[in-house]
């Protein structure tokens, strides 16, 4: 399997889509999260945002794979 960055996205059109989504959990978590440098937080706070951002797509594959409506 080829190896790439974490920073970046497997579709490069759903990157806007990912930002919204990252900017959106980082809001519901508490974490300041702003556009650009973010050096102020640390790991646990950026850590928190990028699992919390894991476990609500795998959710929403579930529910798609059980044929129920998906929502992230």
């Amino acid at each position: 399997m080829a190896s790439r960055s974490s920073g970046t996205t497997a579709v490069p059109e759903a990157k806007g889509a990912m930002d919204r989504f990252k900017f959106e959990i980082a809001n519901e978590l508490g974490v300041p999260l702003t556009d650009g440098y973010n050096g102020n937080l640390t790991s646990k706070q950026n850590g928190s945002v990028g699992g919390y951002m894991v476990k609500k797509m795998i959710e929403a594959q579930e529910r798609q794979m059980s044929g129920e409506s998906s929502r992230m």
